[in-house]
């Protein structure tokens, strides 16, 4: 089991007591999410979420915002430590130390500041190292207001609350014990497939993007990262849906293999590879028409993160 270190949130629903709170939803109203416009598509897409999920809790939709003009007197910024403009002007002005997240792997810190910027009271700052650092400390932040990562897949109620507010905190977590954690989505035959297909997504009639959206997701909010999808011949290979690679790096998850699939290709789906149409399976016999697959394949895939089998 991964080892990791988690934030030591402390949020209350209470009527605020105490100046040093940080207001993500009360009397005053709810503090803006602040996300950069130049950082990772997946920072943007968790920030986004997080916005959401303190709808879920509260009942109320905070501001989604990308310029510091918009910013309100109790405002949440996410980003990562090279991208995102306020964490970095913030660091430059010593209110914030990212000393331990440079060159780091998958690591966060969350802290409450004091007057950061003109106009603002209070500012909770959620910092990666990269990407995915950034949205397990968004995603540890949910899971304290009450958004269990089983909200969607496992139907679990999530906690409401008409106010919320984090006491002072300065953590920084610790690069994951284990580098790569996620699942392979096996013997979907039975369950995720029909399922996909005959409720989620119709249209498609398969495991598709829409379905890989909601893996992610529970993915980034369980702290893994990546992830081998289901391969079965009952199943669309999946490249044959060139949407699924796209949400998959929108979620910044990384996709991998498990079972017969050579650098990405699968070659049980018909859809991949057909003996009637592309010859025998036999490397010895049928070595150019193999390669080019191959080749095809990561040249397909080399924009994304992948692990190569």
């Amino acid at each position: 089991i991964p080892q990791f270190t988690f934030a030591q949130i402390e949020v209350c629903n209470q009527t605020e007591t105490d100046n040093s709170f940080f207001s993500i939803s009360g009397i005053k109203g709810t503090a803006a999410v602040y996300c950069y416009n130049s950082d990772y598509v997946s920072v943007k897409k968790t920030a986004k979420i997080f916005a959401d999920d303190i709808n879920r809790v509260t009942g109320r939709i905070p501001a989604l915002v990308s310029t510091k003009s918009k910013l309100k007197e109790y405002s949440i910024i996410i980003g990562t430590i090279e991208r995102n403009q306020l964490i970095i002007e913030l660091v430059k002005s010593k209110k914030l130390n990212v000393d331990s997240l440079n060159n780091q792997w998958e690591r966060y810190t969350i802290k409450t500041i004091d007057n950061p910027f003109k106009g603002v009271k209070k500012a909770l700052v959620i910092a990666g190292s990269d990407r995915r650092g950034t949205s397990y400390g968004v995603f540890a932040l949910s899971e304290a207001i009450g958004v269990s990562p089983w909200y969607w897949w496992g139907d679990v109620p999530v906690k409401k609350s008409t106010s919320l507010f984090v006491k002072p905190i300065d953590f920084t977590s610790k690069s994951p014990s284990v580098k790569y954690r996620g699942i392979f989505i096996n013997d979907e035959d039975w369950g995720l497939k029909p399922w996909s297909s005959n409720n989620y997504e119709k249209d498609l009639g398969d495991i598709g993007p829409k379905t890989y959206a909601q893996v992610c997701e529970l993915l980034l909010r369980l702290k893994g990262n990546m992830f081998a999808p289901a391969m079965h011949s009952c199943t669309g290979a999946f490249y044959s849906h060139p949407e699924s690679k796209v949400v998959a790096d929108e979620y910044g998850i990384i996709v991998t293999t498990s079972h017969c699939e050579p650098l990405l290709f699968n070659n049980a789906a018909k859809s991949e590879w057909d003996s009637k149409r592309d010859g025998e399976w036999n490397y010895i016999k049928n070595k150019d028409v193999i390669l080019k697959k191959m080749d095809d394949r990561v040249r397909e895939a080399s924009p994304y993160e992948n692990i190569y089998t």
